[in-house]
């Protein structure tokens, strides 16, 4: 193997070594998920993620000491609690900001590089993470699945719901 990279996508450029990888990558972009779970319909972009997500329907529950919320995986349960400790293992080299994933990191480094891999099909703009990307998709949707339980209005994002849900309490 030279590690030359041969399999370039063509909606983003990022290159691959591996034919395999690039099918994975370009799912991003498509957001196919071709692997579903036989037991509740939860489709997966890659087969790995739908073995682990398999573990679920026979595994036993872990519950967080500090929130009580249960995890299905105990590396799950250990990332969570970095919420309560306040651990940051992964910092930027770029501007030395630091995050409790790895996942989240290697989403901050697209601000710096400037890349935008995430394309809504409706009109074209292009997005640094897929979150942002399905909440301005909402836009175009006009879905709005976040619903106040005391008067049953509804938002597109759960942030402008939690804000909304403090008029009720004043």
């Amino acid at each position: 193997h030279s590690g030359k990279k041969h399999f370039t996508c063509a909606d983003c450029g990022i290159s691959f070594i591996q034919r395999r990888n690039l099918i994975i990558h370009r799912r991003t972009h498509t957001g196919e998920k071709p692997f579903t779970c036989h037991d509740c319909g939860k489709s997966f972009s890659q087969r790995n993620h739908l073995t682990q997500h398999r573990h679920s329907h026979t595994s036993e529950k872990l519950t967080c000491p500090e929130c009580g919320k249960s995890f299905k995986r105990s590396d799950t349960l250990t990332v969570h609690r970095r919420i309560h400790t306040g651990e940051k293992l992964f910092p930027c080299a770029e501007c030395g900001k630091n995050f409790t994933l790895s996942t989240r990191l290697i989403q901050h480094r697209l601000i710096h590089s400037g890349e935008r891999p995430y394309v809504c099909a409706d009109c074209g703009k292009s997005f640094s993470d897929s979150s942002t990307l399905t909440q301005h998709r909402r836009l175009h949707s006009g879905e709005k699945p976040f619903t106040c339980a005391d008067c049953g209005k509804s938002f597109t994002q759960k942030s402008h719901l939690t804000k909304h849900r403090r008029s009720h309490t004043r």
